[in-house]
């Protein structure tokens, strides 16, 4: 399977606002005084925005909009977390961790988005286990290349669910534990590793002492060129929180978002660059609000075209 796709989903954040059912175990999120209104306003310019940004970049955005009978979605902006695509056609369906994240799922509006754009899904898998998570690739960091896929364990990526998706899939899996600067482990492992054609940026001191270097060995076997970032870099800027594209035109470009942008250091940047062109968005509201970043509203489209 290809590691990059010229082609992604996204949804809207329509109903957008601080979500409490995940601010349980998610670090990252964090309250704001402004006005409801003008919250949901401000993160949809924001989307607006990066949504042309990609599509100047020759990236194609399928847009999932909310269905009318659609309960309040706070959440829906991230979709990566509830599906998956492959280049046979295969339509992934993850369990959710919280009742109004579970909401979000609509693999039947999302299978008429793809085949309305021509794409084909040929089957669908669902994992969904009661009152077990894996939440798709927040919780697994896929290196396609080399068939290989990562997940930090946490209330939302079962360990078990994992190792059976990836015995299923035809992946090898490896797991770890990780523990914030707070010394919580990280809510999804794509806050702390993202993995492209040939490099990895991680943050390594998230990682327990017990399963660092078994996870930096296993990459580097991978010829990947290691980006190592701090826990501030981490936590505060997204830095990790990233997804390497191919456009239309079979350029690479890494999409981050501005404040990952400006947090990595000049030399962190030439090494990106040699992986991409770099494509920082100004999308703050949602990071701070939502608590998650750029490669959380990406869902990448693999699928097949007749």
């Amino acid at each position: 399977m290809r590691h990059t796709t010229h082609s992604v989903f996204m949804v809207p954040p329509s109903d957008f606002c601080f979500n409490p059912q995940t601010g349980i175990d998610n670090e990252f999120q964090q309250l704001l005084d402004m006005n409801p209104k003008e919250l949901k306003e401000d993160a949809m310019a924001e989307f607006n925005q990066m949504v042309n940004i990609l599509r100047d970049n020759f990236i194609e955005v399928l847009l999932l909009n909310k269905s009318a009978d659609s309960p309040e979605l706070p959440d829906a902006v991230f979709p990566n977390n509830w599906f998956s695509t492959d280049s046979e056609g295969q339509l992934t369906i993850y369990p959710m961790k919280t009742e109004n994240r579970q909401a979000e799922v609509r693999p039947k509006e999302l299978k008429a988005l793809a085949e309305n754009n021509h794409y084909k899904v040929n089957s669908e898998q669902s994992l969904t286990k009661q009152n077990k998570a894996l939440e798709g690739t927040g919780s697994i960091i896929f290196d396609h290349s080399n068939r290989i896929a990562y997940a930090a364990i946490s209330e939302r990526c079962d360990k078990i669910l994992f190792e059976q998706f990836c015995e299923s899939n035809g992946y090898q899996a490896i797991s770890f534990s990780t523990q914030s600067s707070n010394g919580k482990p990280f809510y999804h492992t794509n806050v702390m590793l993202s993995i492209g054609e040939g490099f990895a940026v991680i943050c390594t001191d998230a990682i327990v002492e017990a399963d660092r270097e078994r996870i930096i060995e296993s990459l580097k076997k991978s010829y990947k060129q290691i980006i190592e970032l701090s826990l501030e870099q981490t936590e505060k800027n997204f830095c990790a929180n990233i997804l390497q594209l191919r456009s239309g035109r079979g350029e690479l470009i890494i999409v981050m978002s501005d404040s990952a942008y400006h947090g990595f250091s000049k030399e962190q940047k030439n090494l990106l660059k040699l992986h991409g062109k770099l494509v920082p968005c100004p999308i703050d509201t949602i990071e701070t609000v939502g608590g998650g970043s750029a490669r959380c509203m990406l869902a990448e489209n693999f699928l097949p075209q007749p």
